[in-house]
């Protein structure tokens, strides 16, 4: 999206348009960043939902995977809403993009399970994802460049860090009403299990039509920017961007730049940092769901007030300063931070990992890569069987090569339990339990089939 800014400086405070625009298009991205996410954080309940005709942790997997390809076609939607962006204006192309992401959305909620339209329901839940991601792909991108065509040249950092809150904000909204609905209904209630057709956990996705609303009503408040408005009187519009973007190298190389040397970093930082938390919480270290959720909503209330102060900071010292800064700070924290979470959330996993390590030992031929998205491969070596159980409990294993032909057993401390007998599985699954790790997962019994 072609983009200029104010050149001048200027020391006065914002002025009350200003402030319009900022509060504006940062309230409707907010918005946008909770439609977006809300699929994020229900994540377990979605995988039960659209894809139960498969094994629980493949149709975890696949639910990620359907996440991720909002995220595959972001760029897509830049490029398209951009360009729309240069030709009938910033306002409303904001318009278009909330109205998808909102519909997008709210149909979501209304999507039948896999129970009702079979391998429609993935289908179909994938198509609107993509179409989320298209929309945000042009909202955020375009918010942005909307509030540094406002801001003058000394303050961009900290005009445009508002935006950045909306994505930490929208996250924390859909935590916050997820973590509502969830303790106002009750967990059978909001899962589905009561219910096979509706469960509590289609409320947030069909609460995006009143966010939408207000969305609109307050985005057609806005003028459109007075320096695109400028570029289009003076003629000053790209007549090709993508041309001139990607097609000369100048220009190309700055944005390989971005894209690797900063975005790609930032995007690690940023989820790992709060759905691979999140996840980490639920899954691996057996945290209550709603213990989780609030534990991610504080740390986001913490963090979100720095997104300010380092905008405003990079107009003082620059960008590339806080970025490496940004970056360098995950790389020293992030081990550490994990390994706290283990510590203080689940001791005695803490415990058992330390005094009771687990190791598969296995003729490598004997173990196949266990991924099977339509539950149709069979795994039955000695090997993936035991690998297979220990992942059933969320155990952290090490491997250790044995013998071409040997069975495969699996080390408990100084326990030994050996594959093949009769009560495998139960010998393995009181080791386990004896030596302090989590208890087995409890598979609700699901209604949908």
């Amino acid at each position: 999206m072609t983009t200029m800014t104010a050149e001048t400086t200027s020391s006065a405070g914002m002025t009350s348009e200003q402030r319009m625009v900022i509060f504006a298009s940062s309230l409707g991205t907010v918005f946008e960043w909770y439609d977006f996410y809300i699929y994020g954080t229900l994540t377990p309940i979605l995988a039960v939902q659209f894809l139960s005709g498969v094994n629980p942790t493949a149709a975890f997997i696949l639910t990620l995977l359907i996440f991720a390809a909002g995220f595959a076609v972001r760029p897509f939607g830049a490029l398209i809403f951009g360009r729309l962006g240069d030709i009938i204006g910033r306002k409303y192309t904001f318009l278009i993009t909330m109205s998808l992401m909102g519909v997008g959305t709210f149909f979501i909620g209304l999507l039948p399970s896999y129970a009702t339209i079979g391998i429609l329901a993935p289908i179909i839940l994938v198509s609107l994802r993509m179409l989320q991601g298209l929309a945000l792909g042009g909202e955020y991108g375009g918010a942005a460049i909307y509030v540094a065509e406002h801001a003058p040249k000394n303050k961009r950092g900290f005009y445009t860090s508002w935006i950045q809150t909306t994505a930490t904000l929208g996250l924390f909204m859909a935590i916050l009403i997820v973590v509502g609905t969830r303790t106002w209904m009750g967990e059978p209630a909001f899962v589905g299990k009561t219910d096979v057709f509706w469960g509590g956990w289609r409320i947030p996705f069909l609460a995006s039509a009143a966010l939408l609303a207000v969305s609109i009503w307050i985005r057609l408040k806005l003028n459109e920017s007075p320096l695109f408005r400028k570029m289009v009187d003076e003629g000053k519009q790209s007549k090709r961007p993508l041309g001139e973007a990607f097609g000369e190298w100048k220009n190309a190389k700055i944005a390989i730049a971005a894209l690797f040397g900063a975005t790609a970093g930032e995007a690690v930082v940023w989820y790992g940092g709060q759905f691979y938390a999140l996840f980490f919480l639920l899954l691996t270290i057996k945290v209550p769901a709603v213990t989780a959720n609030i534990l991610i909503a504080v740390a986001l209330a913490l963090g979100t007030p720095f997104f300010i102060l380092f905008g405003w900071l990079s107009d003082k010292i620059g960008r590339k300063p806080i970025v490496l800064a940004g970056f360098a700070l995950a790389v020293i924290t992030y081990f550490p931070i994990f390994q706290g979470l283990v510590h203080f959330a689940n001791p005695k996993l803490e415990a058992a990992i330390a005094g009771a390590p687990v190791t598969v030992v296995a003729d490598p031929s004997e173990c196949s890569f266990q991924f099977n998205p339509v539950g149709t491969a069979k795994f039955t070596s000695s090997c993936d069987v035991a690998k297979s159980t220990l992942v059933a409990r969320s155990v952290n294993y090490q491997n250790e090569v044995a013998p071409a032909g040997t069975k495969a057993s699996v080390k408990v401390g100084d326990q030994v339990i050996q594959t093949g007998t009769p009560d495998f599985a139960k010998q393995l699954g009181d080791a386990i339990t004896k030596h302090g790790y989590p208890p087995a997962l409890i598979r609700r019994k699901s209604t949908i089939r």
